[in-house]
């Protein structure tokens, strides 16, 4: 299920490589190929890291501390990929260029160098967490202004319940309870970001999950997201048990259709969606429960993703009136593969 573009792993280089450049016009090193290098090499780590393409376990370990200790201990982490890059590039440089007179020499980093590079990373550690806070959908759309005037797009929406909650806060108390919302929603992050989704709300129990309607039918990406999730949760079932008593169960109401998307707020900015699209799937959300269904899925949003993946099945559940909504909506419900199944609405 590999929703993540390949080809960053070729951009991150060229990224590195540019910062370099930045580096040796301020400071006016010797050579700009040399400084060129240099970044690449120190720089493609990091990036790759912040996206998930290396020690993956290690960066949601710390993304999950506090604030203080997430920037001390990613400040860490950033000087030591600095340190090890800066060895690897000066003996590349060194071996295969000879810029620098001995591979002594060209292991040494200079005071500015290492200024500079840990300013970068301080830098880009700050606007990573701030990405982090606020999402990185929303925060791409806020720098550029996509909506700060209304919208009219299509968009597919996830309406994600953990189940039990409320009998979980009865049992072990409030903040008991929050800290189980909060690692369920941690665990949530990674299959939503795989499958190119945006989590844009949690309301109680509850996340709102948002794609772009042609990121979200690829591969039926909005779909494999719920049974990624599904997937990790009982890969993790042990931990689950050993920490909390239980594991998580959800109920999950997917829809699609015109929303009006707009940035709304001014001292808090926020990015909100208007139209019957999301009150139609948080309805789903509340039928999925009575049918008794893990996950739903509208019939609209089912024909526009087509022939679903080999692993899903579809069992069509009819025709039903919302609240709100005057015409009936067919539904279905949506579950993996049972050995040798037809792959279709049944």
């Amino acid at each position: 299920m590999g929703f993540r573009p390949p080809w960053f792993v070729l951009v991150a280089p060229v990224l590195g490589a540019l910062a370099g450049l930045l580096y040796g016009l301020i400071f006016d090193v010797g050579t700009l190929t040399g400084a060129a290098i240099r970044g690449a090499i120190i720089g493609t780590p990091i990036m790759l890291y912040e996206r998930r393409l290396l020690v993956p376990t290690l960066r949601e370990r710390i993304r999950g501390l506090a604030t203080p200790l997430f920037l001390l201990a990613t400040v860490a982490l950033y000087v030591a990929m600095i340190v090890a890059g800066n060895a690897l590039a000066s003996t590349v440089l060194n071996r295969l260029f000879r810029f620098m007179i001995s591979e002594r020499s060209a292991m040494l980093m200079t005071d500015t160098g290492l200024l500079y590079a840990l300013v970068i990373s301080a830098l880009v550690v700050f606007v990573f967490r701030v990405r982090d806070l606020i999402g990185p959908g929303v925060f791409a759309n806020l720098l550029i202004g996509r909506y700060h005037r209304p919208i009219r797009e299509e968009r597919i929406f996830l309406f994600l319940d953990v189940t039990g909650s409320t009998r979980f806060a009865d049992q072990h108390g409030d903040r008991a309870a929050q800290a189980y919302l909060g690692q369920v929603f941690n665990a949530l992050a990674l299959p939503v970001s795989r499958a190119r989704g945006a989590i844009d709300d949690y309301i109680g129990d509850l996340a709102l999950v948002t794609w772009t309607m042609e990121r979200g039918i690829r591969d039926a990406a909005c779909l494999r997201c719920v049974f990624d999730f599904e997937s990790r949760l009982a890969a993790e079932a042990e931990a689950w048990r050993n920490r909390f008593g239980q594991v998580p169960e959800f109920r999950a109401a997917l829809h699609c259709g015109p929303v009006v998307t707009a940035e709304i707020g001014l001292e808090r900015h926020k990015i909100a969606y208007f139209g019957d699209t999301v009150n139609t799937t948080a309805r789903l959300e509340g039928l999925s429960k009575t049918l008794g269904v893990r996950v739903l899925v509208s019939a609209d949003l089912l024909e526009r993703i087509g022939t679903l993946p080999a692993d899903l099945v579809a069992e069509d559940l009819g025709a039903h009136t919302l609240r709100g909504r005057e015409a009936p909506l067919t539904v279905a419900a949506i579950r993996q593969r049972r050995r040798s199944e037809p792959n279709r609405l049944k």
